[in-house]
């Protein structure tokens, strides 16, 4: 519970005195390259390859004879949609852009670079961490939206390649039944995530002590923390709003 109070006293911090708005627009921006543009590839990848074996697998396991193929692209786009696509891709994000910011805020403290914006009246904490956030709430829902359109395009492949189904069944799959909410229940993960990536692993680097051994502690327990947050937020979202 003290952490957790923490967290929250941390999370209240981002938003007294701050800079001006100009200073942020450009440290937002900086952080948006770094933080998604530069993980567009990573996703990428596994947002085809997830379609591909989605439809692979589906298409084993769709065996009974008075079920249509077109199911297949049906199941993969809403298993992507869903879930796929916001939830696995947001814990791979965990990995790669949690453990990128714990790491760079805490070698900052244990550098005592921190220390310096401190002393010089800078609110350290809204400086280096609420464009950060800003940053992956912009850029991670994009992400998610580009990783959807892959691996729907995976299971294409996949499915067409291998001969599980033809191209128009797929399609027509695909279009079948389909709810737009879910894409909007899929951008609310997708940014629900986004935020507990960034302000968690922000604040277990912003707090880190000690050397260089407690950076390395402080990425793996960030990319831990996110993991669990993610997995507890999918749970809470989807009996809320399903």
């Amino acid at each position: 519970m003290q952490t957790l109070g923490k967290y929250f006293i941390f999370l209240g911090s981002l938003f007294t005195d701050r800079e001006r708005f100009n200073v942020y627009v450009k440290l937002t921006f900086e952080e948006a390259v770094e933080l998604g543009v530069n993980s567009l590839f990573i996703v990428s990848i596994i947002s085809f390859f997830l379609g591909g074996v989605s439809a692979v697998q589906t298409a084993y396991q769709l065996t009974h004879p008075l079920l249509p193929q077109s199911l297949i692209g049906t199941l993969v786009r809403d298993m992507g949609i869903l879930e796929l696509s916001p939830t696995i891709t947001c814990i791979v994000l965990a990995g790669k852009v949690g453990s990128h910011i714990a790491g760079g805020l805490g070698t900052m403290r244990v550098t005592e670079q921190i220390d310096a914006l401190e002393v010089m009246g800078i609110n350290s904490a809204s400086y280096l961490v609420l464009p950060k956030i800003i940053a992956t709430l912009i850029t991670f829902p994009a992400l998610i939206i580009i990783s959807a359109f892959l691996l729907i395009g995976g299971g294409y492949l996949a499915g067409v390649l291998t001969g599980a189904l033809t191209p128009s069944e797929y399609i027509y799959g695909i279009q079948l039944d389909f709810i737009p909410f879910n894409v909007f229940f899929g951008l609310i993960k997708a940014t629900v995530f986004s935020f507990i990536i960034s302000s968690i692993s922000s604040f277990k680097g912003y707090y880190t002590k000690g050397g260089a051994l407690e950076v390395g502690k402080a990425s793996t327990s960030a990319v831990t923390a996110s993991c669990i947050g993610i997995l507890l937020a999918d749970f809470l979202l989807a009996k809320l709003f399903l």
